[in-house]
């Protein structure tokens, strides 16, 4: 799968082995620094403004190597869950979701069947879904989050309880 995992764009004019080399030390080094740059925001306890520049950082990545490669390479989902987690984190439901939606379809692709990486974004969609009034989405994702949760967790686990109990609560 690393083919797919490193996807480039398909132009009339693709990209040069050596642009394509480029951009996975661009997106190597862009992941290390927001790495770094998340990690003094958790021992300085910032205010919403630098995660705004967080969210400005994975927004200008995005950009940038999203003229080399596709939405489903690796680099770039790392990028999108980045910032759907800052979303998350400013309480950006809207936005957190747009990331999430690109995000699931090449997780479903890359990961195995039942993998809980896939569940849980399924389980965050769907409470973004219900949060944003979108109850059809939301009980359709929790549903899918259930469904793999359960082979690989095992249908009495107290986890998928609390996720059917959330179901019945909206």
């Amino acid at each position: 799968q690393d083919k797919e995992k490193l996807e480039i764009c398909k132009l009339n004019d693709p990209p040069s082995a050596e642009t394509v080399k480029d951009m996975i030390r661009y997106a190597r080094n862009v992941i290390e620094e927001f790495r770094r740059a998340k990690h003094y925001k958790y021992i300085l306890c910032l205010t919403l403004t630098p995660l705004v520049e967080l969210l400005e950082i994975c927004e200008l990545s995005l950009d940038k190597m999203g003229a080399v490669f596709e939405d489903s390479n690796v680099y770039m989902l790392h990028m999108m869950y980045q910032a759907m987690g800052v979303c998350l984190y400013i309480q950006d439901w809207e936005g957190a979701l747009c990331y999430g939606q690109k995000i699931i379809r090449p997780y479903s692709k890359h990961y195995p069947s039942y993998s809980l990486n896939v569940a849980s974004m399924w389980l965050k969609l769907g409470r973004l879904y219900m949060a944003l009034n979108n109850r059809m989405a939301g009980v359709k994702a929790l549903k899918r989050a259930i469904a793999i949760m359960e082979v690989a967790h095992g249908k009495d686990h107290p986890y998928i309880s609390e996720i059917k109990k959330e179901l019945e609560d909206h």
